[in-house]
């Protein structure tokens, strides 16, 4: 999807070489710049932290309403109740203290989750040994807190942590048996304590094929993000390639013509590149486009697109842009790569020859295309190293160019 819109671009006879524009050249990234890791305090962290608070709170709501629905049908008084809040708000209280401190913000993700999981299984334990009635809660509460982390926590560790739980359990029992505490609760406690120690265990594995599964897709799902993102590069110069850069150019037309906003285009071409590959060999000229490549992508907005036609040719696109900030930006860029530091192999500077102009709404991509196209030839026969305009003159104007004259041409000042 480019801009967050829909894949609009298709083959036209309004387009030049749309033929070919539809073919994959292969065209992919070698080498881009990872992404750039967030260390504990990064909004990843921050993010990991919002997300356990809100899904453990969540969890106490769930518990406070179970209890509460026992304290309305008589089984538990509102004693209880009010031990469950007061036992929420504590556990609160404490998550958002460790939420401040820095070894609890740079806990990795499973770790939190573990963590959550652990908090919410012994306040429940309390509740039981507090209350022996609201065993009835535990079993499904534990499965749900057992859920929270079965995708992110190793199977392992889940089991070691079912096997402490198991047994907090059965000592809560055994201190339910010396307080003398009814006889049928201490049966129902029993049974509940096996039906546990045979359903969480299972439980664990089997969820541990759905853990697999899970990492499988997961992995999969990152190789096709990379697969779609590699086929927007060039493979040489790691700019967007001649594919990608067309098609969104053309969703840019439609945009603008839906909208109308403004929207320019510039054509960028090195000067003498066939001299620079005399002088430095193919392989010195590979490595001056990708460091053209550079300075250009250096020099653009964000919201710019900047790809390579072909060659030493490269497209750059202003998606809501007029044509001053446009000019700006083509003449930072021819600026910075005249005076960059390049190789003293060189015979002269390497250069660039730039023509830009703006969309006039309703016009085709050949025309749009070949205006720019046009300046940025008009600029090397004006003697290269220089940025031309073609200011567009719209439709209807009463205002046409003279007949030969180049006055639709503007070099900017250099």
């Amino acid at each position: 999807m480019l801009f967050g819109r829909k894949p609009s671009f298709s083959a036209t006879d309004a387009f030049p070489l749309s033929d070919a524009v539809m073919e994959f050249d292969d065209s992919s990234a070698g080498s881009r710049p990872g992404r750039r890791a967030l260390d504990g305090f990064g909004v990843r962290a921050q993010r990991n932290l919002r997300h356990e608070w809100v899904a453990a709170l969540s969890m106490l709501v769930l518990y406070s309403a179970g209890v509460a629905g026992l304290v309305l049908i008589g089984v538990a008084d509102a004693a209880l109740l009010m031990r469950v809040g007061l036992t929420s708000a504590a556990g609160c209280v404490v998550f958002l203290l460790l939420m401040r401190t820095a070894r609890f913000q740079n806990m990795r993700h499973r770790h939190l989750r573990l963590f959550v999981v652990a908090l919410l299984a012994g306040g429940m334990l309390g509740v039981v040994y507090a209350a022996p009635v609201s065993q009835i809660l535990l079993g499904p509460f534990a499965f749900l807190a057992l859920s929270f982390g079965v995708f992110t926590i190793p199977r392992r560790l889940l089991l070691w942590f079912c096997a402490l739980f198991l047994t907090a359990y059965a000592l809560i029992i055994a201190a339910h048996y010396v307080e003398r505490t009814d006889t049928a609760l201490l049966r129902l406690e029993a049974i509940h304590w096996m039906a546990l120690a045979f359903s969480l265990p299972a439980f664990i594995l089997l969820m541990g094929k759905v853990q697999r599964l899970y990492r499988s897709l997961y992995q999969a799902s990152r190789k096709i993000k990379n697969i779609q993102e590699d086929a927007k590069r060039d493979t040489l110069v790691g700019c967007f390639n001649r594919r990608y850069v067309l098609a969104a150019l053309e969703e840019q037309k439609q945009l603008a013509d839906e909208t109308g906003i403004p929207l320019c285009m510039a054509v960028l071409d090195l000067d003498h590149f066939k001299r620079i590959n005399d002088d430095l060999g193919h392989l010195g000229g590979d490595e001056v486009l990708r460091t053209f490549s550079r300075i250009a992508q250096q020099g653009v907005r964000g919201g710019d697109v900047f790809g390579r036609y072909g060659g030493e040719e490269f497209l750059l696109i202003f998606p809501g842009t007029s044509l001053l900030p446009a000019l700006n930006t083509c003449e930072r860029i021819r600026a910075q790569v005249e005076n960059h530091a390049w190789s003293a192999l060189l015979r002269g500077r390497v250069t660039v020859s730039i023509g830009v102009t703006q969309y006039v709404l309703g016009e085709s991509m050949l025309e749009f295309f070949s205006r720019a196209d046009t300046a940025m030839y008009m600029a090397k026969e004006g003697g290269r190293n220089q940025v031309v305009v073609e200011e567009p003159v719209v439709r209807g104007d009463s205002l046409t160019r003279d007949s030969g004259a180049d006055s639709g041409f503007s070099p900017a000042p250099t």
